[in-house]
Order: structure tokens, then sequence, then C-alpha cells
């Protein structure tokens, strides 16, 4: 029917009609995207230049703090513990008093050895007067030789008594200077293992542990293979490691490799390590895990740029050196070893180009580029 035709020829045309409307917004939008991208405009970028210079290669490893010394406090005396003198977890200066044994008997012992030496002394007197007067009489000719010989050996018996009954009271004044602990130096302390009122015997019963965390040791483990290069970096001088500890927000600490073991593990073909710390904030503890890293070989005059120029692709690594038109260059480079944050470049670049840090998503060869304020 007539009609019908009519109706079918208007769907068409607002068919048509809509898809054209579709297509012309569809290139409307694309048309600035397509500008941003390669409508000439510069692109903004941050760069650096390449170095040329020293660079020194690291291990990265896990080590643990241990202190510098350790010490178990134990009475030398037995007897009742009256007296804690130190805070758990704090610090204590070499002499300080820590622990306070009760001294009443040790005393008592000192007070009787004092008076066996007072008698001695007095007895001692008496035979030296009595050995004077003798010799005289001898010499007159009023005494037997018989009778001098017996003073003479009481004087010798009262001399070997007084230097007898002085070690005893040398001896009783120790077991009480015993009774008074102090620190041996100066350190951290732990948890008390007794407490006031418990009953000590000498050299058993362990009654706190101190350690010395300043200096302070970080102990760790490289393969056999690093340790030629090691050697060869402390036979020019001190060789620096950096912990750094997990979760602090602070600066790496500093210390120096000091202890090399004498043997490799023949299990693990690993080697102990030691590096001391000063660890004047703290901020180290015994038992700790730290991320150290040591140097192992130093390369000289190599070229290196920092680690975030690197870009890679399916031909290979590249980087975007900036140029002094303003235009970028993808430049195919041989990439090195790594240390910290700079690469070593093999090949491909020399010392004073520079290179696009951030912004290379933006670039393709041959873009010209912006280096941002403060890039």
């Amino acid at each position: 029917m007539p009609w019908k035709k009519s109706v079918f020829i208007i769907l068409i045309l607002a068919i048509l009609g809509a898809a054209m409307l579709v297509f012309r917004g569809g290139k409307d939008s694309a048309a600035p995207q397509a500008k941003s991208v390669g409508g000439g405009q510069d692109v903004p970028v941050q760069i650096a230049a390449a170095t040329r210079g020293e660079i020194d290669l690291s291990l990265k490893l896990v080590a643990r703090a241990e202190a510098w010394s350790t010490v178990s406090i134990r009475a030398r005396v037995s007897g009742q513990l009256q007296k804690l003198a130190f805070i758990p977890g704090g610090h204590v200066k070499q002499g300080d008093l820590l622990i306070q044994i009760d001294p009443s008997l040790l005393k008592a012992q000192l007070d009787q050895a004092r008076g066996t030496v007072a008698k001695d002394q007095a007895q001692l007197v008496k035979a030296e007067a009595d050995q004077q007067r003798y010799t005289d009489l001898l010499a007159k000719g009023y005494v037997s030789r018989a009778d001098y010989d017996t003073y003479q050996a009481n004087l010798g018996i009262a001399r070997a008594t007084l230097k007898t009954d002085q070690a005893a009271q040398e001896l009783a004044q120790t077991q009480l200077d015993y009774a008074r602990i102090v620190a041996p130096f100066d350190g951290v302390m732990g948890a008390p293992l007794v407490w006031p009122g418990a009953q000590v015997t000498a050299d058993t019963t362990d009654i706190v542990v101190i350690n010395q965390i300043q200096p302070i040791r970080v102990a760790f483990n490289i393969p056999e293979e690093s340790l030629a290069a090691i050697r060869a970096a402390q036979s020019r001088g001190d060789v620096l490691v950096t912990a750094t500890i997990p979760g602090d927000l602070g600066k790496p600490l500093e210390g120096v490799l000091e202890f090399i073991d004498n043997a490799v593990d023949s299990t693990t073909g690993t080697i102990v390590l030691k590096g001391r710390f000063a660890n004047d904030d703290d901020r180290l503890t015994p038992g700790q895990f730290v991320q150290l890293s040591l140097p192992t070989t130093r390369i000289s005059n190599a070229v290196s740029i920092p680690v975030e120029a690197l870009q890679s692709s399916a031909k290979g690594s590249f980087v975007f050196v900036y140029g002094k038109d303003g235009k970028v260059e993808q430049r195919f480079i041989t990439p090195g070893p790594t240390a910290g944050k700079r690469l070593v470049v093999e090949k491909g670049l020399k010392a004073g180009e520079q290179v696009v840090t951030e912004g290379q998503m933006l670039l393709v060869d041959g873009s010209r580029a912006r280096v941002k304020s403060g890039g």
C-alpha cells in the first residue's frame, strides 16, 4: 500500500541521519586527543644529566643486630636479694649500683676478722718486746740460749698469725663488697629474673642480663664468591656499610665493616661478616633485622644516569635524550649494573647529555618537550 511505503522510507532516512550525527560527534571528540599527542604541543618533562665518575656496586643483604657485649649478672656471694637499684629496660653507666645483697651477715664476719687482727697486733707488740728484752739479757748472760730461742720463735709465730688474719680480713671485706653489684659497662638492663626477698646462690643464680649497645654490631652472611671483592675493598681503606631499619623513617645508619669470619660455612657456601655501628641514638636493638648495603666493587670512570630514566621496548633498553633544540631523541643504550639510585650505562650515552626522567609516556622519537620548573 502507498502509505506503508512512505512510512518505510521515513524510517530509513531517520536511521541514516542518526548514524551521521554519531559519526560526526565521534570525530569531533577524537580531534582534541590527537592534537594533545601529536599536534605539536611541547610535552612537560623533567631531566637529569649523565655523569662520569666512580661507582660503588653493593650487595643488598638482610642482617641482624647483636649486642656488643652481653653479661648475665650473678651474685658472687650467697644471701637474700635486698634491692634492685635499676629500672628494667633503662640505661645504666659503668659503676652504677644495680643490685644489693643483704650485707648483715657479711658485715658481722668482717667485724670479727677485724677484731682478730687487732688481737694479733697486740700479741705481736708483746712478742717484739719480749724478744728485745731477752736479747739484752742474753748479751749479759742472764738467760740461756734456749730461752732466747723460744721468744724468738714466739715473735715469728705472732707475725705469721697477723698476716694470716689480715688476709682473712681482706677476704671478709671483699665478700662484703660483692654484696654490692655494679654495672660492668654502659648498657641497657633487661627484665629482672629474681626479685627482692629471693635467696640467691653465689655464681649460680642469674639475676638480670645487661647488654652493651653503644657501639653495636650487625651480623650478616655473604656468598663466598663475593669475599674476594670485599677484601679488595678493604685494601683501599675502611669499608662502609649502610643499614636501613624497616618502618624507620630516619636516614640510613652508617657503620664500618670490622669482622670477617675465619672460615666459610661448607653447608651454605656463605661466610659471616659483622659491621660496627655507633648507635648513639639507640635506633638499633639486639636481635633486630635490618636491610644492609655492602659495597663490593668500584667501577672507575663510569657513565651513570638515574634509574628512572631507563625505558624498555621490544627492540631493547633506551632513554630519551633531551637536545638543546627542545626535541628528544630515542637512544638505545647498553645498561650495566645499578648502584643505589644510579644506573651504569656501558654504551650509547656520553657524560653531560640530558636524559628524561619524568614524562616519558607522552614522548616519541622527535617529540618536542619543555623542562618543568624544578626539573
